[in-house]
């Protein structure tokens, strides 16, 4: 992980993810640099998911462990194809659920996306 966003989970007081019995739920993951810095919709959710990935592959799972994906989307009817985008290099089969959530804003100015997930370990 990146040292900045290690900060980040000690500073705000929460864990990037949580092992319960067979599950991992992923904390919501956002497209900040490691600067702070604040880019294009686009590199928001390459950024979001990259951590994503990061944070199945220290658990030993990959982005196909995926079961559930919540995304939620500021300006979303502007914003949306070109996260769509992004997600289609991400995404393997077999595809999570995944819910694509509108909403009014997210905690920072300018965050136009954040992705929680959850994923199960094989058996």
């Amino acid at each position: 992980m990146l040292a900045s966003s290690i900060a980040s989970y000690e500073k705000f007081g929460y864990s990037p993810a949580v092992r319960a019995g067979g599950l991992l739920f992923i904390a919501g993951q956002i497209g900040r640099r490691p600067d702070g810095g604040i880019g294009s919709v686009a590199e928001q959710a390459e950024l979001a998911l990259k951590r994503t990935a990061e944070i199945l592959h220290l658990a030993g799972l990959t982005m196909a462990d995926l079961v559930e994906v919540v995304s939620y989307h500021v300006d979303i009817e502007t914003n949306l194809k070109e996260f769509m985008a992004v997600k289609a290099r991400y995404t393997v089969k077999p595809f999570p659920a995944w819910s694509i959530i509108g909403v009014q804003a997210l905690a920072s100015p300018g965050l136009k996306i954040e992705i929680r997930s959850i994923a199960v370990f094989p058996d």
